[in-house]
């Protein structure tokens, strides 16, 4: 039995801009509710609950969808309102894990399969786009990535010999589309960009015509298997389904994902140029952290979309990594203005490819998608072909290669040993570091601290009216002490990512529970 639920969405989420940053994003005009659509009443069954609206969790629905499958995605927010929402949208064939990096850890047959996968999910993009008429401003452009220094360059001809080894047409150019000095340039073709919240939007809308149920503003909270099937708690309602899937970047609570996937921050702005000089094309340097360059018309206006600056999660001064963002920016570039700026979150796999499959350890059937790197459009669309796959019997040729199961003792054991030895850090570190704070009147408005009072360690934020909130800073998830992120207004889990609003709600990772609130 269903009923019709209209206006969904918190006001709290609405004043949030429907992201999950305070940050405005370039796509977030498109971010909206769907006002009116179906809900279940209480333990109704289903064979798919999908958790999540972002690229993966509305691709894997609709997949299943079609092929036959009734199935309920359930999102915290609203769609797009995660890393979807916050992307730059680059779609590539190349990706962060380099494919000299992939045959030396994965071998020559895998970096083919490696780059079979992003054809096929930029195919799988365009037959999307294409069969259901979807006006999302994508365009296929070439990718330019640039050397800068000797070192650079040999790197640059390895990644140029095994991509070709590995069937990915590249060939050295000589030009890079910017007005950076270069030392060599290699060219991939058939790359591609789009507008990412039109596209999950026009997903979603095929999906619910399909019957497809999705309910949003609805946080799942606990979900127990017994008898083959998931009871899932999820907001007010109670769900049973056959198969759970966790589109949620990280599945929530404490997983082997949390040690094998680092959660990392990426910062974008939207520039506006004096002399209309925009690329032409999807550019990419080699620098560490390295930046990337593109162009989008918002609303008849002209954008230049750079981003890099990219640190892991609750560690650097995100307001100093705004400020080198733009510095880099303008000595290259005429700006007229930056119209916006936003970060966004992802997560660095231990050895380079993404885990997409049945979670380990999990009980029952429970499915996974994290550890996109910077590729998220990318690997959240091949998650959906991989997941709906392996619910429906199907086989699928990237299962074994990108399984949350796989065993690579070698590849990617020192950023596993590094990423995890900071996580530890942490839990010892955060708290034996705090100063006794004696009152409150140095803090600024819009601004948020860890400090003790009276001898209790407090996360403390101050909004634009003067107005203080305390929370514990210990982390619901894995009890690590949050950092404020003073541009996104947010405090940052510095060991997994788990990230809360100024009044303690989860936002976003792996945390179920929010940060409890402190009297002052």
């Amino acid at each position: 039995m269903m009923h019709k639920q209209i206006d969904i969405i918190s006001m709290e989420n609405a004043k949030k801009k429907l992201r999950d940053g305070y940050c405005e994003s370039l796509w977030q005009s498109e971010i909206g509710n769907f006002d009116i659509t179906e809900v279940p009443d209480n333990n109704t069954v289903c064979d798919t609950l999908i958790v999540g609206a972002g690229i993966t969790g509305i691709t894997t629905a609709l997949m299943l969808q079609r092929a036959g499958q009734h199935c309920i995605i359930a999102e915290a927010s609203v769609a797009g309102f995660g890393t979807t929402g916050g992307t730059s949208a680059h779609l590539n064939t190349f990706f962060d894990a380099t494919y000299p990096e992939l045959e030396s850890d994965f071998g020559e047959d895998n970096s083919k399969l490696v780059a079979e996968s992003g054809k096929e999910a930029m195919s799988t993009i365009r037959s999307l786009i294409d069969e259901y008429a979807i006006d999302c401003d994508f365009e296929s452009k070439p990718g330019y990535l640039f050397s800068e220094n000797a070192k650079e360059t040999k790197q640059l001809m390895e990644i140029l010999e095994a991509s070709q080894r590995a069937g990915i047409e590249v060939a050295e150019v000589g030009d890079n589309g910017v007005p950076v000095a270069f030392d060599k340039v290699l060219c991939f073709t058939e790359q591609g960009q789009f507008h990412p919240v039109k596209y999950i939007n026009a997903l979603a809308v095929e999906y619910l015509k399909l019957g497809g149920v999705m309910i949003e503003g609805t946080f799942v909270k606990d979900a127990a298997y017994e008898n083959d099937t998931y009871t899932v708690q999820a907001g007010n309602y109670t769900i049973i389904a056959k198969n759970l899937v966790y589109a949620t970047h990280i599945p929530p609570g404490i997983n082997l994902m949390n040690f094998t996937c680092a959660p990392y921050r990426s910062y974008v702005l939207g520039v506006k140029l004096k002399d209309n000089a925009y690329p032409k094309a999807l550019i990419y340097d080699m620098q560490e952290p390295y930046h990337y360059f593109r162009t989008h018309q918002i609303q008849g206006e002209q954008y230049l979309v750079v981003g890099g600056e990219d640190h892991k999660t609750g560690h650097d001064d995100p307001e100093k990594v705004f400020e080198n963002l733009e510095n880099y920016v303008r000595q290259y570039f005429n700006v007229a203005s930056i119209d916006f700026k936003w970060s966004s979150q992802y997560y660095i796999p231990a050895d380079g490819l993404p885990y997409i499959g049945l979670l380990p350890m999990s009980q029952g059937r429970t499915y996974a998608a994290t550890g996109f790197n910077g590729n998220g459009m990318m690997f959240g669309t091949l998650s959906g072909k991989i997941i709906s796959d392996q619910i429906l019997g199907i086989d699928n040729k990237y299962s074994t290669l990108f399984s949350p199961s796989r065993i690579k003792p070698i590849a990617g054991f020192t950023d596993f040993v590094k990423e995890n030895a900071d996580v530890a850090w942490h839990f010892i570190a955060d708290r034996f570091s705090a100063e006794e704070l004696d009152g409150l009147i140095g803090l600024g408005f819009g601004e948020g601290v860890v400090k003790e009072i009276n001898g209790r360690k407090a996360a403390i934020y101050k909004d634009e009216y003067g107005e203080i909130t305390a929370l514990s800073p210990t982390c619901t998830h894995a009890g690590c002490t949050v950092k404020f992120n003073p541009e996104e207004k947010s405090w940052d889990c510095p060991c997994h990512g788990g990230r809360f609003d100024v009044h303690g709600k989860v936002i976003s990772g792996p945390p179920r529970k929010d940060l409890k609130q402190i009297e002052v």
